[in-house]
């Protein structure tokens, strides 16, 4: 049986889910900058960012897990220059966010994303049973 994975008082998505968990194995959809209303609230990159990752944690805290369940993130990046020019900064938000748990992770830089206003989109796997 496969569950659906939906933050307590999230806009819901339309046409995709957020989540889907299957014997433990959790399935986090490309999350971006917006927070729960789908707003953005930050322009920037680290902004962006921190809330693409905050948002991921709160899908797989509804699944029953924490950052320390995350086995996998795959980052989609519309500025590499930004992203190198801001390494400290970002590990910063990354560690405040995830804490000291870094999964597998693959970065590819893409020319857009579907959102206009979207800098990055990063999408996970959690172990969760």
């Amino acid at each position: 049986m496969i569950q659906t994975i939906q933050p307590e008082g999230w806009a819901k998505p339309k046409g995709y889910s957020n989540g889907m968990l299957k014997d433990g194995r959790l399935y986090v959809g490309g999350q971006i900058g917006w927070n729960a209303d789908q707003v953005f609230v930050a322009k920037d990159f680290i902004g962006q960012m921190e809330q693409a990752l905050a948002n991921i944690v709160a899908i797989v805290r509804a699944a029953g897990g924490g950052p320390e369940h995350i086995t996998r993130l795959t980052w989609y990046v519309t500025d590499k220059k930004a992203y190198l020019a801001a390494q400290r900064e970002v590990g910063e938000a990354y560690r405040r966010v995830m804490g000291r748990n870094f999964p597998v992770m693959t970065m590819v830089v893409v020319a857009g994303l579907i959102e206009d206003e979207a800098l990055v989109e990063i999408e996970a796997s959690a172990e969760i049973g």
